[in-house]
């Protein structure tokens, strides 16, 4: 496994990170453990979570099912680089009660003791802010976080699908309390989704923050969903974006010209789509979500893929990027 520093932190992170988006809903606690115990053992140390995780009436599920797995020992804690989230509602599907969801200083310090208590865990190496809040101000935002801070509950902050100008405004109110800011930002980035290179990524370069992709197969289309399809096993990629865009020719075909691309060099989609997130500036490492253990051997065996330069030009004409902003738009 390769390591790289988090953003301008002295943090060390793998640059693979296990996302845990499907332990309850899709991958039991059993399966769950042992997918954690695998990453661990191949030297995957960036964990990432949600207090959502488990949706619907069981909000709140995945980060128990990683609470009972640090209760086992082993060093297990002191081994990860924790990360979760803060924003949403945690009332099941029904309306949020009064203050139980955004960033307001009562809800964060509400839901950081929620998620500490179901993780088992004194404290969260990455507290991410996982939405904006368009109507609690930034001094507010910090001084809640710059007490989590103080208690030892946190130690970094981070965000989650912020615009660029939401990043240079969080920091910059950030800079004048004298605060350390946001040192990540999780975004959907992939190869068929490259609209966070226009603002997202430069600001997140400018301002010091390790980018971290999620849905890097764009929710499977990227992972061979047409060869799947031929052979009876696409089921994730029969919904969600994948299958908006397979539904569009245009699209289908673009995705054809990648796998026969792909397979020309004997390579696998998804390893090469994963692989080539590692190559783009400011990428930390994108998230994986594995539902069984060979998910996460595949999403390994990317780390120390070394694409070819004729590759990497054949995917940026399959995808092209749609280029820095203000040019991508303006001229």
């Amino acid at each position: 496994m390769e390591y790289t520093q988090l953003g301008r932190t002295g943090l060390k992170v793998s640059r693979l990170v296990l996302g845990t988006m499907n332990f309850g809903p899709l991958t039991d606690e059993a399966d769950s453990h042992a997918i954690m115990d695998a990453a661990l053992d191949a030297g995957v140390n960036f964990f990432d979570t949600a207090n959502v995780y488990g949706w619907g009436e069981n909000k709140g599920r995945t980060e128990e099912i990683i609470g009972t797995w640090f209760a086992r020992g082993g060093e297990r804690r002191d081994k990860v680089v924790l990360a979760t989230k803060v924003n949403g509602n945690m009332a099941g599907d029904g309306p949020a009660w009064p203050n139980h969801d955004k960033l307001s200083a009562v809800n964060i310090r509400r839901a950081v003791d929620a998620s500490l208590k179901r993780l088992q865990t004194d404290h969260i190496d990455l507290y991410q802010f996982h939405h904006v809040d368009r109507n609690t101000p930034w001094d507010e935002i910090w001084q809640a976080m710059d007490v989590l801070v103080q208690q030892g509950k946190i130690l970094y902050a981070g965000s989650s699908n912020f615009a660029g100008w939401h990043i240079a405004q969080a920091n910059e109110a950030a800079a004048r309390r004298s605060s350390l800011g946001l040192v990540s930002e999780q975004c959907l980035y992939n190869l068929a989704e490259r609209r966070a290179e226009m603002e997202v990524i430069p600001a997140a370069e400018d301002y010091g923050l390790g980018v971290i992709p999620w849905s890097p197969l764009h929710g499977g289309l990227l992972g061979g969903a047409l060869r799947k399809e031929r052979e009876g096993g696409g089921s994730r990629s029969g919904g969600g974006r994948s299958a908006s865009a397979l539904a569009d020719s245009a699209q289908r075909a673009q995705v054809q010209r990648y796998e026969d691309l792909v397979e020309k060099h004997g390579l696998a989609p998804g390893e090469v789509a994963l692989a080539w997130l590692l190559t783009r500036p400011g990428v930390t490492g994108p998230i994986v979500g594995p539902r069984v253990r060979e998910q996460l051997d595949s999403a390994v065996r990317a780390v120390s893929l070394d694409l070819p330069a004729d590759l990497l030009a054949g995917l940026d004409e399959v995808f092209p990027g749609p280029g820095p902003s203000p040019e991508a738009f303006a001229w």
